[in-house]
């Protein structure tokens, strides 16, 4: 693989033009009206599979938004690895706050601006390059499957029960997916635990219309005043999460792994730069690291009601609102949180309100070993590209499908990330670095030879 850097210098422009082709399709799976869109992004990948090298791929369907899966089978008897991405993005609101058209991508100080730069667009584009690499060449040396889903952004609803439709289809030896991080440029990592999901929206109905809120104000209960309080009563003075059995499967991670996961580097004062606040906040007893990594924690995402336009008006609404998620680790189940949470929220609202707790979706944790061969390959290939042997490091994130794929498919995924905490994914103004993005293809291409080694 001498000429392996040659290769993607000479190919930097047709590789960023491919990309910026499937930036380009507004894949938002989470808005009805961008179903077509959804479907046009599952096409463009099977576009993009063929060009690279793939034998076969084709658009299949779900439940929901389609997929794409595609395979190279050079020998049945060979080790084989199937690749994950998704071609789904979040919203792009705030539209106002982005500097550039969210599906137009645009380069500026070596990075790509726009939607779905880094996740999962830009990262899951990195496979099918180091994938055509090694077709070219004649280097591939184990068969390559691609599974790339339209639902990822929303939960993976649909995946879990194609994959127990395909289990064929889809016998592999390992998972490589790229849907994660580093800790920077300069310090790879490689992700071996993701935390698990449970996510709702709340509903609280007081009178049955809007009031005025002189002539009702202080008789009647105000649905956002009742929601703040309940919100308010589901953390404690010490940061932790009051469900009645919240903790209880929580398994406590060894003063031996937290002593490795200290290592890691991390710049406090820069880190509270990076997204300006003046003090962290968390969970007692633990460090900010931790607190992202191997407990759980417990977020409004999104909270309405009442009147928020220009001006004043007084009312007292009728309804109020808010969309709230808690963030697992391995051994909670995200079923049973989401019943946890359900009968307390209603349990402790007061008889004033009606509330109504509806379970959106969600996802288990997942801890990957780092003594098998696959993420031995892993860290080989980033210490050969980057220098520095990978730090091993559990995400505060959720990949919600990684566990369904171990529970129905019996395989272990490794998380080759080169996404950064600087390239604000789900935000506005989205980007990836161009060094990340072809060091991605260059890792991942020298993953392939040790793999296979």
């Amino acid at each position: 693989m001498q000429n392996l850097k040659q290769y993607i210098a000479d190919n930097r422009q047709r590789f960023l033009d491919e990309l910026f082709e499937l930036i380009r399709i507004p894949s938002v799976s989470s808005q009805s009206k961008h179903k077509d869109d959804m479907r046009q992004a599952a096409e463009q990948w099977k576009k993009i599979l063929l060009a690279a090298g793939a034998d076969r791929a084709e658009v299949m369907e779900t439940a929901g938004h389609p997929l794409t899966y595609g395979e190279k089978i050079i020998d049945p008897s060979l080790p084989t690895v199937l690749v994950y991405g998704h071609m789904d993005v979040m919203p792009v609101d705030p539209l106002n706050l982005w500097h550039t058209d969210p599906f137009e991508p645009v380069i500026k100080d070596d990075k790509i601006y726009a939607r779905g730069a880094d996740d999962n667009k830009g990262q899951a584009f990195m496979h099918a390059k180091a994938f055509e690499y090694l077709v070219k060449h004649n280097l591939l040396k184990c068969n390559v499957k691609f599974l790339m889903e339209g639902e990822e952004e929303i939960g993976s609803p649909s995946l879990p029960a194609f994959c127990e439709a395909n289990k064929d289809l889809l016998k592999a030896d390992v998972i490589l997916v790229s849907d994660t991080g580093m800790i920077a440029p300069d310090i790879p990592s490689i992700t071996t635990g993701l935390r698990g999901l449970a996510y709702w929206e709340v509903e609280i109905t007081g009178p049955n219309r809007d009031l005025h809120s002189g002539l009702f104000g202080g008789a009647v209960a105000n649905p956002i005043n009742v929601l703040a309080k309940l919100i308010a009563q589901m953390t404690d003075e010490n940061g932790q999460i009051t469900i009645p059995g919240f903790y209880s499967d929580v398994i406590e991670v060894s003063a031996e792994e937290r002593a490795m996961m200290a290592k890691a580097p991390f710049n406090e004062t820069d880190y509270k730069k990076a997204i300006d606040v003046a003090e962290l906040s968390g969970e007692k007893g633990y460090s900010t690291n931790e607190r992202t990594g191997i407990r759980p924690s417990f977020d409004v995402c999104g909270i309405w009601g009442g009147y928020t336009g220009e001006g004043a008006k007084t009312v007292l609404p009728s309804k109020a609102y808010a969309k709230i998620s808690t963030r697992l680790v391995p051994n909670q189940d995200h079923e049973k949180i989401a019943i946890l949470f359900k009968e307390h929220f209603e349990r402790i609202a007061p008889n004033s309100v009606k509330v109504k707790v509806t379970t959106l979706h969600g996802g288990q944790g997942y801890v990957c070993p780092i003594d098998i061969p696959a993420y031995q390959a892993a860290e080989r290939a980033y210490e050969k590209v980057y220098g520095k042997v990978p730090v091993p490091v559990r995400s505060g994130g959720s990949i919600p499908i990684i566990s369904a794929f171990e529970e129905i498919l019996g395989l272990k995924s490794i998380l080759m990330g080169f996404g950064l905490e600087s390239d604000a994914i789900h935000s506005p103004n989205e980007n990836y670095p161009l060094q990340q993005f072809f060091n991605g293809i260059e890792t991942i291409t020298w993953f392939y030879n040790y793999y296979t080694e």
